[in-house]
């Protein structure tokens, strides 16, 4: 449990360890001292926590969710993996209702595709499952259409290389080949810094010849009490600009490999800032981040 400047202070529940905001600036690690407080993005010192404790995976999930068909998921998964390339509304494979993902282009919506293809035993270092009840989705959605879901529980998908859909850090599944991608940027808007995380972490998977997975819902969220206006205000940044993040993305060359993880995830911020995604200060939070890994 990550707490920051308003707490938690106390957090009493068995086999779980508080990380205060006290423990986090005497840390070891360099990102400690770089991080804004009060700010979403501590959780990265909780990643980095559970790495140096010898964690070979890790869940991560959010305060308003609680466990439904949840079981401990393996790298290696069954996955149906279609021909796919473009954005993707994975949401369409695991539900009937007109719903989408936060962070997926608004003229890709209604994009129909097919999620026919084969299944089979894939290697998936980022794994997302799904949430009933309140998923997550954006401000438009809940303020036009919202109500409660239930998806079905149909084959994983994976998506191939070329193919785009935003992932959350709601309910998601991170192996140690892809540790470095768990890094949250903090120079962006709340509502973006998991998303703009995952078209990072998308790109890099292509390098090592994987795909995103997304599974059924396995949590089920009562979401807490949000301001719908200013989520909307916090999610403009996105509905102008997640297509051309891909996009810059997309074209950028990267090396293949495990060993080349860290490398793409500093070129891809870098390729970021000199787009004006991000600001330059961004950059020193990602050197500081892959420095603190490189250490561990």
């Amino acid at each position: 449990m990550v707490g920051d400047r308003k707490g938690p202070y106390q957090y009493p529940l068995e086999a779980c360890d508080l990380l205060s905001i006290d423990d986090q600036v005497k840390m070891d690690f360099g990102l400690a001292r770089l991080l804004p407080e009060n700010h979403y993005t501590r959780k990265n010192l909780g990643y980095l926590k559970v790495i140096s404790e010898g964690a070979t995976g890790i869940y991560e999930t959010d305060d308003d969710n609680a466990p439904a068909d949840w079981n401990l998921r393996q790298e290696r998964c069954q996955a149906r993996t279609p021909d796919l390339d473009g954005w993707v509304n994975v949401y369409r494979w695991f539900s009937d209702e007109l719903i989408w993902p936060r962070g997926l282009p608004l003229d890709r919506i209604h994009r129909d595709v097919s999620f026919e293809g084969p299944v089979s035993e894939v290697i998936a270092p980022i794994q997302q499952g799904l949430a009933d009840g309140s998923p997550d989705v954006d401000a438009i959605w809940r303020l036009v259409l919202d109500q409660n879901i239930t998806f079905r529980n149909r084959d994983s998908i994976r998506l191939p290389r070329g193919a785009w859909c935003p992932f959350n850090s709601q309910s998601t599944w991170w192996w140690p080949v892809a540790y470095p991608l768990l890094y949250l940027p903090s120079y962006c808007s709340f509502r973006m810094t998991d998303i703009w995380r995952g078209f990072v972490a998308q790109r890099c998977l292509w390098e090592l010849g994987c795909g995103l997975v997304f599974h059924a819902a396995e949590v089920h969220q009562e979401r807490n009490l949000h301001n719908l206006q200013r989520d909307f205000e916090m999610e403009v940044d996105g509905y102008v600009q997640n297509a051309r993040i891909a996009e810059v993305l997309e074209h950028l060359p990267l090396a293949e490999g495990p060993d080349a993880v860290s490398a793409n995830l500093y070129s891809c911020y870098e390729a970021l800032v000199k787009n004006a995604f991000f600001p330059e200060k961004e950059l020193p939070l990602v050197a500081a981040w892959i420095e603190d890994l490189r250490g561990l």
